[in-house]
């Protein structure tokens, strides 16, 4: 399971190091795309090919199915770790997330999330978390 919180930097040609901890999870290769929330995820391999799998059981016939998969997909990306534990974000990726220099890395539970750090910033605003977890319990979660 992927959790914490990193702030890290981007250098000028796209290479973010990954946190230690989050390293030794991933695995020789996984895939770097877009996220929800202007975010970008990095999934280990193992969760890319189930969440593909779902991806794979849309129906084509779904205008909306075909619009999310396309969004996950056609900007994702194989990677690996270099000799120093960083990956290289493509410009697409990085102009996508608004990554130039301050980034936060973010576990959740199974994909790390990457986040400019002003969005980061702007995004992590809990003062509604009561609302939110009472709306949750219609979803079958309870703390």
């Amino acid at each position: 399971m992927f959790m914490g919180e990193y702030s890290h930097t981007i250098d000028p040609k796209g290479r973010l190091i990954i946190p230690s901890r989050f390293r030794e999870q991933l695995g020789d290769e996984f895939v770097l795309t877009k996220g929800l929330d202007g975010c970008l995820s990095i999934y280990p391999m193992d969760e890319w090919e189930k969440f593909e799998e779902q991806l794979r059981s849309l129906p084509l016939t779904n205008k909306n199915a075909r619009t999310f998969s396309r969004f996950f997909v056609a900007g994702a990306t194989a990677c690996e770790l270099d000799k120093q534990g960083r990956i290289l974000v493509p410009g697409t990726l990085r102009e996508f997330a608004g990554l130039e220099k301050d980034v936060v890395l973010t576990g959740n539970i199974n994909r790390i999330e990457i986040w400019s750090k002003q969005k980061w910033s702007e995004n992590s605003n809990y003062d509604d978390m009561d609302a939110i977890a009472e709306g949750l319990e219609d979803l079958g979660i309870t703390i």
